[in-house]
Formats: structure tokens, sequence, C-alpha cells
């Protein structure tokens, strides 16, 4: 798989956190039958980051994304995506977006070459097809028809045309899924191609690691809120400092969970002469540990909203344009 090149005039390198974010969300909300999907949802996403938006099953990610694609409406709050207001921006806006859906219509009986050239139309400065294939990793595939490709082929077909009209900000929800690992790793660096690009990326993901490898920042979403930001090795914060010590002593395992552990470590070695801890082991929550502590226990399935609350689909209140 091969990168792709830009002719656009976007700078490449870090995250710019002191211009306007490229998304700007402030007292979001949302509701399916009364109940509140999202709710009071404040959100920064800076540009030319990558953004990962994690949460259980229900937790308001795909309503929060449709409504900053502009497919969804909300029922209250602020939102600005690259300056504009997806509710009412117009075709100029929609051409600087893409977007990469959990389901699309990208099956049919046209071949891989000609779906992608039919897509091309659509926007004024198309990426060539040949790229596409190139950096999507789908060359030997062009020829064969859409409706034949295996799971992880049309995904990556999907992403080629989510990113064919070179938009500055990419929405990708839950890309990887029906990806085996090969396929994965591929797309992370397809995706870590547009972040030289100086493309913005915005995640969503159910798999840590993802998160862990693309992502500047992740953001942990539970309950419709946002109940934490930071990169992801310092996700937690003080969950994510506490250490646990362990070791064996008179036959049994002892374990301390400390902030300090150099200062435990130094009164265990001075308590055994001969400079050797039985055991002795030091640990610290891996980033599944804090997002489940920072999630919480599995929430009963008849308190979580469903498919009829958080619909996925993008024909309730409009299609992709």
């Amino acid at each position: 798989m091969t990168a792709m090149t830009t002719t656009a005039a976007r700078p490449a390198g870090p995250p710019d956190s002191g211009s306007e974010p490229a998304v700007r969300v402030r007292g979001l909300l949302k509701r399916y039958g009364g109940r509140p999907v999202v709710e009071g949802l404040d959100l920064d996403v800076h540009r030319g980051e990558c953004f990962a938006l994690l949460g259980p099953n229900g937790a308001g990610k795909t309503t929060a994304v449709e409504i900053l694609e502009g497919v969804r409406r909300r029922d209250a709050g602020e939102v600005t995506v690259l300056g504009q207001d997806p509710a009412t921006a117009g075709r100029a806006w929609r051409d600087r977006v893409g977007v990469v859906a959990q389901t699309t219509g990208a099956g049919n009986a046209l071949t891989v070459r000609e779906t992608l050239d039919h897509y091309a139309r659509y926007h004024g400065d198309p990426r060539r097809t040949a790229e596409l294939l190139d950096a999507v990793g789908l060359p030997e595939a062009a020829g064969r028809r859409v409706d034949r490709l295996s799971g992880g082929q049309r995904r990556r077909l999907e992403v080629a045309l989510g990113v064919q009209g070179r938009p500055e900000l990419v929405f990708l929800d839950e890309p990887t899924t029906g990806m085996d690992p090969v396929a994965r790793r591929q797309f992370w660096a397809l995706v870590e191609g547009m972040r030289e690009d100086g493309t913005t990326v915005l995640l969503t993901t159910h798999y840590l690691d993802e998160a862990a490898h693309l992502a500047d920042r992740v953001g942990v979403l539970a309950g419709g809120r946002l109940v934490e930001v930071a990169p992801p090795d310092e996700l937690g914060g003080d969950l994510r400092r506490t250490a646990t010590v362990s070791w064996t002593e008179a036959g049994g395992t002892r374990e301390v969970a400390t902030a300090e552990p150099s200062a435990l470590l130094r009164d265990l070695l001075a308590a055994h002469p001969a400079g050797e801890v039985p055991g002795l082991a030091v640990t610290r929550p891996g980033l599944e540990e804090v997002y489940l502590r920072l999630v919480g226990p599995d929430p009963d399935p008849a308190s979580v909203p469903g498919p009829a609350c958080e619909p996925t689909g993008r024909t309730a209140e409009g299609a992709l344009r």
C-alpha cells in the first residue's frame, strides 16, 4: 500500500491546536423517544489531528458523528465543522468532508474501477483512480465486481470513496469492521498517510489497539457524555499513574496499589538485605483496563438505546450527498 499524494495546500505535521478547531461542539443534545442518546457533549478536534472516539454500544458515538456529518438533526447545542454548521452547510462544505460510514451502498454490479470512476464525477478535483487503488491496496481487484469483493476489500473500497474528493476532514465510523489483521494494518498505513497530508481524521472504533496506534487524542463516550479526553498514553490520569506492587511474603502474595512505587520498592529492598525480593513485580493499568474503568460496568441491555433509538443508517433524516 502506498501513501496518497495531495495537491491541496494543507500543512503536514503535528495537529494545530492554536487555530480554529476543525470540529467544535458545545452542549450537543440528541434524544430518541424522549431518551437522551447524546447529552451535553462538548468536543474540540484540532486541525490535522487524528481523534478517536471510543465507547460501548449505545454510547452515542454514531449519532454524534452523524450530526457532525450533517446527516442527522440535533435537538440542542452548537456544532461547527470546518467553520460551518453542518445542519445548514451547502455543497461546497460537503465537498471538503469525507465520510466512511458503518454501512454504505458500495455494493453493485460495477467493477471496483468503474465504481471509483463513477463517483469521481461528483468531485471537482478527485484523486486519480489508480492512486486510490494503490493507496487502499486494491489494484489487483480493480476489475472485480463490487458485489463479489470480500468484506475487507469492500471496506477498503468504501475508504477510497470517502477520501476520493481530497477532503480536509474525514469521518471514519468503525472503519476496520470486517477486516482481517493484514487489511487492518494496511488501513492504518492509509490513515497515517492522510495525516501526513494534513487531513483531519475523526475515528470511531471498538479496537483499543487501533486507537492507541492512530490517535493523537482519545475521547471516551459513555451514556451520551464525554467522560475524558487525553492522548492514549495519558488516558485515565491518576488511574494510569497508580502502580500495583506485588511480592511473595510468608508463603503468600501481597499487593499494594500506590502512586509512589519507588518509595515502596526502597522499603522492600531495605527489608531484604540480600537485595532480592521474592516474586517482586510492578504493573500499571493498560489502556483496556483504564477504558473499562471509565465506561463503568456493562449496562443492562434494556437500559441501552437499541437500533430504534440510535439509528446507524443514513435514510431517516438525510442521505450522504
